[in-house]
């Protein structure tokens, strides 16, 4: 289902749950404007549809011990489909790497990776990162501050290209 065919309360429902995923419907109902029962309809509809992926609560890292961010960007030497797979299988596999995307370019892939400090992080990228199976490189930038960190889309640029449509 494309975004032009959910209605504007769907897109309000995802706005408000993008924003507090704690709410319950209730009143997640009466800031998008309708009773509970078809609200509750709707938000199980986009869950099915794959628009609501998940839910999560929004921890702090440092809070946390995990003092160390870094991204990683790496060449592989192979761009066959069947490595490309096997490294993202990887990934998915190493705790310390919290996303992976695949990139066009000199980069094939950047990982963002959060660790409780520099050590553990150099152990995972001489041990495993840099170790595994077609890498050919490895660069790396450590985090110095996060200015902007928003989770989810832009909602009001959806609206606003929406009415452009209209």
């Amino acid at each position: 289902m494309a975004s032009t065919k959910l209605d504007e309360i769907d897109r309000k429902i995802l706005a408000e749950l993008q924003a507090d995923g704690r709410m319950t419907n209730v009143e997640l109902a009466k800031r998008v404007g309708i009773s509970a029962p078809p609200c509750l309809r709707r938000v199980r509809t986009l869950e099915e549809a794959g628009f609501i992926r998940g839910y999560h609560a929004d921890v702090n890292p440092r809070e946390l011990g995990f003092e160390v961010q870094v991204f990683a960007m790496v060449r592989l030497q192979s761009q066959a489909e069947a490595d490309l797979s096997a490294f993202e299988s990887r990934c998915r596999a190493w705790p310390l790497v919290r996303e992976c995307h695949m990139l066009n370019g000199e980069i094939d892939f950047v990982l963002k990776c959060a660790a409780p400090d520099l050590s553990t992080f150099q152990s995972f990228l001489t041990g495993q990162l840099t170790a595994a199976e077609n890498v050919a490189s490895v660069k790396t930038s450590l985090v110095i501050r996060c200015a902007k960190d928003e989770p989810g889309v832009p909602f009001d640029v959806l609206e606003e290209r929406l009415a452009k449509l209209a």
